[in-house]
């Protein structure tokens, strides 16, 4: 009994009888992870989480009866927990996932395409067991107030517009970065240098996650086609199942999408972004690593700091999972570590470097 107690006791929500069945048995595969039971709905879920008081859930986006994003919307109110979103590989079950993940879940996976038995891949169940082990440490909040917006634009910028530094921005996210990411660009104004992100996430999903940034800031932003130059005000987001890198376009940067085998596990890598604006922007970039589960991005950004770029790292206060940055900051690739609430400030101070040096001095 004491061992089970030291497991992350785990709660799955499913409407699938094969899918509870099949979770189950992934997780038990890990000696760190007990399911101490499975709800086939949300009013079945909200009584077995008062008697088991599990330590993560597993939640199926579409149910019948009560959906899986109207329950996390009450759960979140009232009684925070871990969440790992389990979607479908749909339109709309991206525009789902990315709704759950501004009400506090921690992560999500999407389902295999196809059967779930013929799809499930060893590698999914890896990233099932590992999500559920990062859900367990994961710093949880609480749903924002309806209606409140994720951020809103500095309203007095702290530097003269427009910005006289000519050099790219790179960002890099997993597990919570969608919403770190949101909260970011929605504080910066059109004219900020281009911005190339990588959040770990499959097709379909980086679709609809930059339409939504684009809905919510006043940049452009859009999904990454090869060739798509990196000029003041646009950000481009690496496509899910695709890495994207940076290179040379005339006097400019662009960037180039293609697919290749997986780094660190991911395509996109945050480490194959990192990489390469090290060799080709050197000191004419700027790194930011965001919270994430991982190690993925602590290598490029080090490349990117040795080649004379200012790194940025999210503290462990603000991140959902400081993995990423914990890793990073560990290799000694990081020039500071901000909160997220500032790394806007500290992107239009990079970008206008006359205006305060001295912040900028030591570095």
């Amino acid at each position: 009994m004491n061992e089970i107690k030291k497991k992350i006791k785990t709660l799955i929500i499913d409407d699938s009888a094969v899918m509870r069945q099949m979770l189950t048995t992934i997780l038990h595969e890990d000696p760190d992870i007990h399911v101490v039971g499975t709800a086939a709905n949300p009013l079945i879920a909200r009584e077995k989480i008062k008697a088991l008081k599990p330590d993560v859930l597993t939640l199926d986006v579409e149910m019948p009866g009560m959906d899986g994003i109207t329950f996390l919307e009450k759960l979140m109110r009232l009684h925070p927990l871990p969440v790992v979103m389990v979607s479908s590989h749909t339109e709309k079950g991206a525009a789902a996932t990315l709704r759950a993940l501004d009400l506090g879940a921690v992560d999500f996976v999407a389902k295999p395409q196809g059967g779930v038995r013929e799809g499930m891949t060893h590698e999914l169940m890896d990233e099932i067991r590992a999500k559920v082990r990062a859900a367990a440490g994961a710093h949880v909040r609480a749903a924002p107030p309806t209606g409140r917006s994720v951020a809103s634009p500095l309203q007095q910028p702290a530097v003269t517009l427009p910005f006289s530094r000519e050099g790219i921005i790179v960002i890099g996210a997993s597990a919570g970065g969608t919403q770190a990411i949101a909260e970011i660009m929605a504080r910066l104004p059109r004219p900020t240098p281009g911005i190339a992100i990588v959040q770990h996430m499959p097709p379909k999903f980086t679709a609809s996650f930059a339409e939504r940034l684009d809905n919510q800031c006043e940049l452009e932003v859009r999904e990454a086609r090869s060739g798509d130059r990196l000029k003041p005000g646009v950000a481009l987001v690496a496509p899910g199942g695709y890495h994207m890198a940076i290179m040379r376009a005339g006097g400019g940067y662009a960037v180039r999408v293609y697919e290749d085998e997986p780094v660190n596990r991911h395509r996109p890598s945050v480490d194959v972004l990192f990489n390469s604006a090290a060799r080709i922007a050197g000191a004419d970039a700027l790194g930011i690593i965001l919270t994430g589960m991982g190690s993925d991005g602590a290598r490029g950004l080090q490349a990117m700091k040795m080649a004379g770029a200012h790194t940025i790292a999210q503290d462990e206060k603000s991140c959902v999972v400081f993995g990423m940055p914990e890793q990073a900051i560990r290799q000694g690739a990081v020039c500071e570590v901000v909160s997220l609430e500032r790394i806007a400030e500290r992107i239009l101070e990079w970008a206008n470097p006359e205006e305060l040096p001295q912040k900028w001095s030591s570095t």
